[in-house]
């Protein structure tokens, strides 16, 4: 049952992918305001969701749990890893889609906005994990070091949130939800984007499951040719 569940998850996403695209483009109506540019709302806020979020708050509960001796795995940190890639894919795509929203909305395609500005330094601290894990080759060491520097990193996801909240920012505020609990969209809107959720949520699990099983067989290859040479090295040493 589990791999069917597994097997069955890339077209699930594929199709909830395409279900959104069409209700986005073709089903929902224009905004009386932005036009057509509206339709990243389809798009921005569950790319966030899961570059800010999602990813990267796996991949800092994942560095916590390596760090907690009891819980510490090499699959751990590997879970910290893909997830993180996976984080800096779609806080791209977050930025790139939030310029394209934003040249029709403020007249310039970016702005040192706090919220722009932080969700662009989440990106950059992304990149630096993953270059961070390059620069190490033990693997123990390296394992330990990302994952501090994931949990440093993370003091950036509360100033993304509530930047919009602490100073006057270009970016609008919530979409869905304000703080008075008044829903500011509805009907057939609404339902496309919470589908939009879904739909990037279970691309967030493919995306980190087959980075996570490249990532694994790259770890166990590496480990039979380490095993392979010393095997080698001392049959030669008995001839």
């Amino acid at each position: 049952m589990k791999n069917l569940w597994w097997r069955a998850l890339g077209p699930v996403t594929l199709i909830s992918l395409l279900l959104t695209g069409w209700l986005g483009l073709w089903v929902t109506p224009r905004a009386q305001q932005q036009g057509d540019f509206a339709r990243l709302v389809y798009l921005h806020p569950a790319e966030a969701w899961v570059g800010i979020y999602l990813s990267f708050g796996t991949a800092v509960v994942a560095s916590g749990l390596y760090l907690w001796p009891r819980t510490r795995r090499a699959a751990v940190d590997l879970v910290a890893a893909s997830a993180m890639e996976v984080s800096v894919v779609f806080l791209v795509l977050t930025l790139i889609t939030g310029s394209i929203w934003g040249r029709p909305t403020w007249g310039v395609w970016w702005a040192w906005d706090a919220r722009l500005t932080s969700t662009a330094v989440m990106a950059v601290l992304a990149l630096g994990y993953l270059a961070y894990r390059y620069s190490f080759d033990d693997p123990t060491r390296r394992a330990q070091r990302s994952a501090i520097l994931a949990l440093i990193s993370a003091v950036n996801v509360p100033i993304i949130h509530f930047s919009v909240v602490w100073w006057k920012t270009l970016h609008q505020g919530a979409t869905v939800l304000t703080p008075g609990a008044s829903i500011k969209i509805h009907g057939i809107m609404a339902w496309t984007m919470l589908l939009s959720f879904i739909a990037f949520t279970l691309c967030f699990v493919w995306m980190t499951r087959v980075r996570y099983l490249i990532a694994r067989r790259a770890q166990d290859g590496a480990r039979t040719r380490l095993a392979s040479a010393i095997a080698a090295r001392q049959s030669e040493g008995g001839v």
